[in-house]
């Protein structure tokens, strides 16, 4: 047995207030299985089940009726669940009702009015109530093409209003996946319909059969009376007085509703002006409200609300609208023109040039505003380095009185890190290179103002020319323009615009990068530059020779400026003068060191005995790292010893809080002890680590082609010499820092012959052999040095090998190893571990 269906519950109603006659929306729950289960529909008290067209089970749409009750519920009626509910009710508007002769503002005929911008008539066509599915069943909407439709019945229409009705076409459209069955029920419905309208039509002639003969029979008298009469027109007979009476009352009926058919057509005009108004309010208020969001500040609103008014009345005929439209497009002419000057500000940020853009390229200003403005600022960042030069040109610096600078002066030796301070920050860590440390007060009247010049200009070029790259980039990949503009097809346009201006562009990255090295080079290397561009770039004739210090700390800011403007992915070939640049103030910075030093490394030469031959070769070098070692040394001795004896010393003095005084020392020196390590190992293991690729590789050799082997070539045994010889040097130091320093010389070789193995495409079976005795070779060597990152890196590289099948390989190759260690012996014996105690230093 099938489970009751519950009743019908309406939820809401839309819209919930009108007139007669208004079409609304019930939205609810149960409200029938189908057409059919429909069977009761009331608002307000009035059946509207004639005008209801059952939508779904949650959905109804039908037409109000004149109902008695101003307010009332919703109630709908099915087959499946019997009377239903309402939760919500609707309002019946009634008209007011007027008489003939009553005075009146307005005509109450709210079944039609007249639209002035479609030029139709809005009036409820009678058949609009006809019920839009006839025969009462599920609609299912085919989907074969109108176009289709038309070539299969041509002439014919699918509407079933039409004269040219075609029942195929209908079905074929609405009814493709109904079955039989259900197109037998819909053809039921179609008589009961035609019948109960059959009945209607003859109940009417019944009810009215009594009328009909009382006109019947007066008529025959009427005419009785005109035969009687006769038919001429004379004065006086009955045709006459007749057609006297007719045209009195014609004339009274005329004098009577003159007055009111024009009070109806007045207000047939106000209320199509009120509608007017109404619907245009927008319009006419615009051109005030653009003025006020402009002064607002509010461009997006002005932008909205101009784009909604062109969309609505950019082709208006209307006089009055072209009229309020010609005034809204002078507004918006004064706002394009307020928006460019506002984005040709310097200086301004690169957020509001991308934001001025936007504006401009919604408001579909004339020209290409993104170029102008990359323009503007070319030609502002060309100013400010010329007003750079200029102002340490023209300036005099006071000397300082107790050392306190004048807080008038320019802030030229401001203590604020800097643009490039900032940008070169990460480049100058990984170069090992000193940052910029605040710098104290005197610093402006210490600091030579060529090096004073350099900074500010390359602070100037490195705060500025990013943002002016960024700015390119968004002009090319078409990010500074929003939405609207690439539905508008801005975006392409801005694209193909760039590919033709990246000449343009790379002119003015040119000559600003050109402008930077020529106010250096005037500054520094005046005999450098033509003699036509001194007189612009230089000026510079009575400021005192740079030392080589300063010349040093030039350099390092040239090149971090360099840097960084390589980080904005500039191409090498625009920054090529800047390289250029460098190479030559090395060059000079050399000759100015030689020049100042050469009496000074004589007498430090004669007194330290560094000179060991007439050509002035030096063991400076391995001087330097031997007191690197010794330093190292040291370092350990005092995390070691000194520290804890110290320490110890402190407690039995009962002094307190010095815990942290010897941990905050630990930690410096175990810091300085890294650094100086790090620094040693980079001197010691990259040379060796380089050369065992072209050692490998030396005299064009083949893994896939090669000879038998028959023993380790030689750049293994120079990698080995190499590796004992630091370890002869660290053990002249502290045998202390023997482990630590050869572990870590032989993770990097370790590391380097794991590339390189790993690099090898094939192997060729010799070539296998020869590899994997080389690198047993290697690991067997240094085994006293090996800890867990160098083991994997042999085991990864001997992976990377095909293995050994052979048992005659196996033993050539154990042949080979002993062979090796007999040769090697001797020198290998310095790799044995030792324990004996730190040497003092």
């Amino acid at each position: 047995m099938s489970r009751a269906r519950q009743p019908p519950l309406v939820t809401g109603i839309s819209p919930k207030e009108g007139p007669a006659w208004t079409k609304v929306t019930i939205r609810g729950e149960n409200l029938g299985t189908g057409p059919a289960d429909l069977i009761g529909l009331s608002i307000c008290g009035h059946n509207c089940l004639l005008t209801a067209e059952w939508m779904s089970a949650s959905k109804i749409v039908c037409r109000v009726g004149p109902a008695k009750d101003d307010k009332g519920e919703i109630i709908v009626t099915t087959k499946s669940g019997g009377l239903g509910t309402s939760t919500v009710s609707f309002k019946l508007l009634r008209p007011e009702r007027i008489g003939i002769l009553d005075q009146s503002a307005v005509w109450v005929d709210e079944m039609n009015y007249y639209d002035m911008r479609t030029d139709r008539n809005k009036g409820i066509s009678p058949l609009s109530l006809r019920p839009s599915n006839p025969l009462g069943i599920e609609i299912d909407k085919g989907k074969i093409p109108q176009k289709d439709m038309e070539v299969m019945f041509p002439g014919m229409s699918g509407d079933f209003t039409s004269e040219k009705f075609s029942a195929t076409w209908y079905l074929i459209e609405n009814h493709a996946g109904s079955s039989f069955d259900q197109l037998k029920i819909a053809a039921n419905n179609l008589k009961k319909q035609a019948s109960k309208k059959n009945e209607g039509s003859l109940a009417y002639v019944k009810g009215g059969l009594s009328t009909f003969f009382e006109a019947q029979d007066a008529l025959a008298a009427i005419h009785q009376r005109l035969e009687s009469d006769g038919t001429e027109r004379v004065e006086g007979s009955m045709t006459q007085r007749l057609e006297n009476i007719l045209n009195r009352a014609s004339d009274t009926a005329d004098t009577l509703f003159q007055e009111v058919l024009g009070r109806k057509d007045k207000a047939d005009s106000t209320r199509n002006a009120l509608n007017v108004l109404q619907r245009f309010k927008f319009l006419f208020n615009l051109p005030l409200n653009i003025e006020r969001n402009i002064q607002k500040g509010d461009y997006d609103v002005v932008i909205n609300d101009y784009e909604k008014a062109k969309s609505l009345f950019g082709n208006t005929e209307v006089p009055v609208f072209k009229k309020v439209y010609a005034e809204v497009e002078t507004r918006i002419g004064a706002l394009r023109n307020l928006l460019l000057e506002k984005l040709l500000q310097t200086p301004s940020t690169l957020h509001d040039q991308k934001r001025y853009i936007r504006y401009l390229s919604d408001l579909h200003a004339p020209g290409d505003p993104a170029w102008q403005c990359i323009y503007a600022q070319h030609k502002w960042i060309l100013q400010l380095m010329l007003n750079c030069r200029d102002e340490f040109i023209t300036t005099i610096i006071k000397p300082h009185p107790l050392h306190s600078p004048d807080p008038t002066l320019p802030p030229l030796g401001d203590t604020r890190p800097s643009a490039l301070g900032r940008l070169s920050h990460t480049a100058s860590l990984k170069r090992g290179g000193s940052l910029r440390t605040p710098r104290p007060s005197t610093w402006r009247f210490e600091t030579p103002q060529q090096v004073q010049f350099v900074e500010k200009l390359s602070d100037v070029v490195i705060g500025q020319l990013p943002n002016f790259w960024k700015l390119w980039i968004s002009y090319v990949n078409g990010s500074l323009f929003s939405e609207t503009g690439e539905k508008s097809g801005q975006v392409e346009k801005s694209k193909k615009n760039a590919r033709q201006r990246q000449n343009d562009f790379k002119k003015m990255i040119e000559e600003l990068t050109s402008r930077l090295v020529k106010l250096i080079r005037g500054a520094l290397l005046p005999t450098t530059l033509p003699q036509g561009e001194l007189s612009r770039y230089g000026g510079w004739e009575n400021k005192t020779e740079l030392s080589g210090a300063w010349l040093t700390q030039i350099i390092h800011i040239v090149r971090g400026c360099h840097d960084a403007l390589s980080a904005l992915e500039i191409p090498n070939d625009l920054l090529q003068v800047i390289q250029d640049l460098l190479l030559e103030l090395r060059v000079h910075c050399l000759m100015m060191t030689l020049l100042h030093t050469t009496e000074d490394v004589k007498r430090l030469a004669e007194k330290e005995d560094w000179i060991v031959d007439n050509e002035g070769i030096t063991n400076l070098v391995c001087v330097i790292e031997q007191r690197l070692l010794i330093i190292l040394s040291n370092c350990q001795y005092l995390e070691r010893r000194t520290f804890l004896n110290l320490a110890d010393h402190f407690e039995k003095h009962g002094l307190t809080g010095t815990e942290k005084i010897t941990q905050v020392s630990v930690d410096t020196v175990r810091e300085l002890d890294r650094k100086l390590f790090e620094a040693y190992i980079e001197r010691r293991a990259d040379p060796i680590a380089g050369s065992l690729e072209p050692g490998i590789y030396a005299g064009y050799f083949d893994w896939r082609d090669c000879q038998t082997p028959t023993g380790v070539r030689n750049y293994l045994k120079e990698a080995l010499v190499s590796i004992i010889t630091v370890h002869a040097e660290v053990f002249t130091v502290s045998k202390d820092l023997v482990p630590r320093v050869l572990s870590k010389i032989v993770e990097s070789v370790a590391d380097e012959m794991c590339r390189l193995m790993q690099c090898v495409s094939s192997f060729s079976k010799n070539g296998a052999l020869q590899a994997r005795l080389e690198l047993c070779a290697l690991r067997d060597a240094i085994a006293a040095f090996l800890n867990a990152e160098s083991n994997a890196s042999f085991k990864l590289a001997l992976d990377a090998l095909p293995q050994l099948h052979s048992g005659a390989d196996k033993k050539l190759l154990e042949e080979l190893l002993n062979k090796f260690k007999s040769s090697m012996q001797l020198q290998l014996t310095c790799f044995q571990p030792s324990s004996v105690q730190p040497v003092k230093r």
